[in-house]
C-alpha cells in the first residue's frame, strides 16, 4: 500500500469515528423529538452539535479523497457502524452483546479484504460537468422515489441518505482534485457548480438520515453504511475508471470481502436493545381516594335497594 493510501486510510478512520458520534447524537435527538419540524431542530443545541460532528467528519473525508480513490475511501465508511455500536450501547446504558461483537469482527474482516483490492494510486480523473449533472439528476430522481410516503419510511430514507452521501463524496473528489491542481485553471464556473451540488446532497443526506433515525439507530445506519459506498463505488468504477487491484483474483477477493462485511452489518442490525423496565403500578391501598378510583365497574358489592318508610311501620327505611 502506498504512502498516499495510508494517509487516506488514517483520515478515513478518524472520519468514521466522528460520523459515528454524530449518528448516535442524531438518533438520541430523533427519539426525543419525533415528528419535530426543521425549525424546531434549528433551535436545538444538540442538533448543531451533531451538525458540527458531521461537518468535521466530512472535512476529513474530503482530505482522504485527495489521497485515495473512491473504491478505497468509501468502504472505510462502514467503520462508522462498527464505532457506533459501542458508542450507542454506552449512551443507552447497556453492554455490547456477543452478536454485536461477531458482526463487528465480520465487518472488519470484509473491509480488510476490500482494502487489499482497492488500494490503488491517488485519483487523477474526475467527473466532467455533464457527468456530474447526469449523476446529480439520476440520484435526485432516486431520492424522490425513496422519499415518497409509504411503508417503512426509516429504511427508505436511510437508503436515500446513503445515495446522497455517496454521490456527494464523488462530487467532492471532483472539486478537491480540481481545486488543488496547480496546472489547471483553478476554481472555474464548472467547479463552482459541482461544489453547489456537493452542498445540496450533503445537506439532503443529513436531513434524510435524521428522519431515518426516528425508528432507531441500528438498521437505518447499516443501510446508510451500505448504500453510501455502493453509490460511490458505482461512479468510481463506471465513470472514473477506478478499477480493483489483482485482476480476476482481486475481484473475487473483493466480492468475498463484500459478502463478509454485509453479513456483519446484517448481524448488527438484528440487535435490538431490551425494553426499558416499566414503572411499578401504584398500590391501591396507598390512599383511600386512589383505592376508590382504582375500582373497575361491576366490582363493588351489591347494596340492598332502599324504599321510603311504609305506613304503620317503625320510622326507618326497609329493604325491598
Amino acid at each position: 500500500m502506498s504512502a498516499a493510501a495510508l494517509v487516506a486510510v488514517a483520515l478515513s478512520l478518524v472520519s468514521a469515528v466522528a460520523y459515528a458520534l454524530a449518528a448516535v447524537a442524531q438518533e438520541r435527538l430523533a427519539s426525543r423529538t419525533a415528528g419535530a419540524g426543521l425549525l424546531r431542530l434549528l433551535g436545538n443545541g444538540a442538533w448543531w452539535w451533531a451538525v458540527g460532528l458531521n461537518a468535521a467528519a466530512a472535512l476529513l473525508h474530503v482530505v482522504a479523497l485527495k489521497y485515495g480513490p473512491l473504491t478505497l475511501v468509501q468502504p472505510l465508511g462502514a467503520l462508522t457502524l462498527v464505532a457506533a455500536v459501542p458508542l450507542g450501547a454506552q449512551a443507552a446504558g447497556r453492554r455490547v452483546s456477543p452478536v454485536e461483537w461477531r458482526g463487528t469482527a465480520l465487518t472488519l474482516l470484509g473491509l480488510a479484504a476490500l482494502l487489499v483490492t482497492a488500494s490503488g494510486p491517488a485519483p487523477e480523473r474526475v467527473l466532467s460537468l455533464p457527468e456530474a449533472l447526469a449523476v446529480a439528476g439520476t440520484t435526485a430522481a432516486a431520492i424522490g422515489m425513496l422519499s415518497r410516503p409509504g411503508a417503512r419510511p426509516g429504511l427508505r430514507h436511510a437508503t436515500a441518505s446513503g445515495f446522497a452521501s455517496g454521490v456527494a463524496s464523488a462530487l467532492t473528489q471532483t472539486v478537491t482534485v480540481a481545486a488543488t491542481d496547480r496546472t489547471g485553471p483553478g476554481l472555474g464556473a464548472e467547479v463552482i457548480v459541482v461544489a453547489v451540488l456537493v452542498a445540496a446532497f450533503a445537506v439532503g443526506g443529513l436531513l434524510l438520515s435524521q428522519t431515518a433515525y426516528r425508528g432507531g439507530l441500528g438498521a437505518p445506519l447499516a443501510v446508510v453504511t451500505l448504500a453510501n459506498p455502493v453509490a460511490a463505488a458505482t461512479i468510481g468504477l463506471t465513470l472514473l475508471g477506478q478499477g480493483l487491484q489483482g485482476g480476476a483474483g482481486g475481484v473475487l477477493l473483493a466480492l468475498a470481502g463484500a459478502v463478509l462485511a454485509s453479513w456483519g452489518v446484517v448481524l448488527l442490525t438484528r440487535v435490538t436493545p431490551g425494553p426499558a423496565p416499566e414503572a411499578p403500578a401504584p398500590e391501591a391501598d396507598d390512599h383511600p381516594v386512589a383505592a376508590v378510583l382504582a375500582l373497575e365497574p361491576g366490582t363493588a358489592t351489591a347494596e340492598p335497594a332502599l324504599v321510603p318508610r311504609q305506613p304503620k311501620q317503625p320510622g326507618h327505611l326497609t329493604a325491598l
